[in-house]
């Protein structure tokens, strides 16, 4: 097994992530904020992955060993918290709801992280209190154990415009239907539906970070129609994939 390269305290700063490159597993005996000011960003974990546009931050608590990688160019905005504070209450990696105020404040509390001066306590007092208000969203693919469900997500992980009902891809997998809608349940923690949308949103987001045409993202991501990927999309994340890359 690899090393895990071990920082003890979380660092507070902006790094630039070309498209592509990513950032090995990790811990911090801190917990840590992470903002994609631009691009898309995604957080594994062994339990799966959790991806955030510019409306979305990810929290990870202390000691969760996570790498990050980034889809578009990527402007990472890295924010540690010491492990007593823990504004949230949470243990695992989640999805944050960013708000205008919430984002200029992680921006300006990150563009200058050694500065200790009375006014940037009271900014992060104000950020502590609206990441207290932030909604947490379902913006996550968990990862199967189970070998048939694995089978299954990787079809469409390879594939994610493949319309095959579940009936169809247990066959392929040498499963039963209702033995796969168990395990999306048990494992996943979602229907086969659930999480056939949140893996077509996942590629989305990668493609739309990549300059992909909006109509030919919904063709590869399996929609119907460019319309009904548009209402999911902006269902799932407050604007339309056409304005993905033009966010302020």
């Amino acid at each position: 097994m690899p090393d895990i390269r071990h920082t003890p305290a979380a660092p507070t700063r902006t790094q630039m992530l070309a498209p592509g490159e990513h950032i090995d597993a990790h811990r911090h005996d801190d917990h840590q904020i992470i903002y994609a000011g631009s691009g898309v960003l995604a957080v594994t974990t062994d339990a799966g992955t959790w991806f955030a546009p510019g409306t979305r931050a990810i929290w990870v608590p202390a000691g969760c060993v996570h790498s990050h990688r980034a889809h578009g160019h990527l402007a990472l905005h890295l924010l540690g918290l010491p492990p007593d504070t823990n504004p949230l209450g949470l243990d695992a990696p989640t999805v944050l709801a960013v708000g205008p105020l919430l984002r200029e404040l992680i921006l300006a509390y990150t563009r200058r992280p050694h500065d200790d001066t009375p006014e940037r306590l009271r900014l992060r007092a104000v950020l502590l209190d609206q990441l207290r208000a932030s909604p947490q969203q379902p913006v996550q693919l968990p990862a199967p154990t189970d070998a048939r469900l694995t089978a299954v997500c990787g079809l469409l992980h390879r594939n994610p415009a493949d319309p095959r009902p579940l009936a169809a891809l247990a066959t392929a997998a040498g499963a039963g239907e209702r033995t796969l809608s168990r395990l999306f349940r048990r494992e996943l923690g979602m229907t086969f539906p659930q999480w056939r949308t949140q893996l077509r949103l996942y590629h989305a987001l990668r493609m739309l970070a990549d300059d992909v045409p909006v109509t030919t993202v919904a063709h590869r991501c399996g929609w119907s129609s460019t319309s009904a990927f548009i209402d999911v999309f902006r269902r799932a994340f407050g604007y339309t994939p056409g304005t993905h890359n033009r966010r302020p």
